[in-house]
């Protein structure tokens, strides 16, 4: 790698760990990123899953005390998470690398739109709700106005599964997906729900890095995978301090571009 590769794929890194802490969608940074400097697509997807477990983890951290009352809730949706991450890392090593070329540029794109559409989401979340949940925010409690009912479990495991099967295939907006998810099924104060959200996504990510670790090791670019939990660990630790007092709208802008140079690097290389 040269010293511009070196600098970028850090910078990409540190950019996607603060972002993933805040709203999800990093690794339409980083993924585009390598894929930009020649990595294959699946190399560059396995690569950039153990990169950003580090990041993962500082992001989780600075959000620790978002989840307090929450376990209750979590309990359920970890192993979910779990599961859903070793279907979606089977999925990923089993099925012909031409499949995942073919569907991946999809996934972006959807992965994109999610990312434009969050701001809507957001709205819609508290809309739904009838008041803002976070002017109601009471430590002490729960949070949860709706009652876990085996009705509303079940809709949580589900959706909880199938975004882990996405994220541990590829892991782009798995973030936004989970919190639409949550908004639905349970509604909470937004800053809660991003920390269940960071947590989840880490699972997902540590399930992906181990699962390759042991099954694909001669598929790693642990160059790549090394610049990216370096910056990703400091863009976590940044993401949960200062990120709240960054722009939204320049946070997705910065995501769509180069998710979108990453698509066209893509669709024709």
């Amino acid at each position: 790698m040269t010293i511009a590769e070196i600098l970028a794929v850090f910078a990409a890194g540190l950019g996607a760990g603060a972002i993933n802490t805040l709203v999800g969608s990093g690794t339409l940074i980083t993924f585009p990123t390598l894929v930009a400097f020649g990595y294959a697509p699946v190399t560059a997807t396995i690569s950039n899953a153990i990169g950003l477990v580090a990041g993962g983890v500082s992001g989780t951290w600075g959000y620790r005390r978002e989840l307090s009352g929450q376990w209750e809730q979590l309990k359920w949706q970890m192993p979910a998470s779990f599961c859903g991450a070793l279907v979606g890392c089977w999925l990923l090593l089993h099925l012909p690398e031409s499949v995942f070329e073919a569907v991946v540029p999809i996934l972006m794109v959807a992965a994109l739109l999610l990312v434009v559409a969050q701001p809507r989401i957001q709205r819609w979340v508290v809309a739904r709700t009838g008041f803002d949940i976070r002017a109601v925010a009471d430590e002490r409690s729960d949070h949860h106005r709706l009652p876990m009912t085996p009705v509303r479990i079940t809709a949580m495991l589900t959706a909880t599964f199938l975004i882990g099967i996405y994220g541990g295939y590829f892991t782009a907006a798995q973030g936004i997906m989970l919190i639409a998810a949550l908004g639905i099924i349970v509604p909470d104060d937004m800053q809660r729900m991003n920390a269940v959200k960071n947590l989840l996504s880490l699972i997902v990510n540590v399930v992906a890095a181990v699962t390759y670790t042991i099954t694909a090791f001669d598929r790693i670019s642990w160059a790549a995978a090394g610049l990216i939990a370096a910056g990703s660990l400091i863009g976590g630790v940044l993401g949960a301090r200062y990120g709240r007092r960054l722009s939204p709208t320049a946070l997705r802008s910065i995501i769509v571009v180069v998710g979108l140079i990453g698509l066209v690097r893509l669709l024709f290389s």
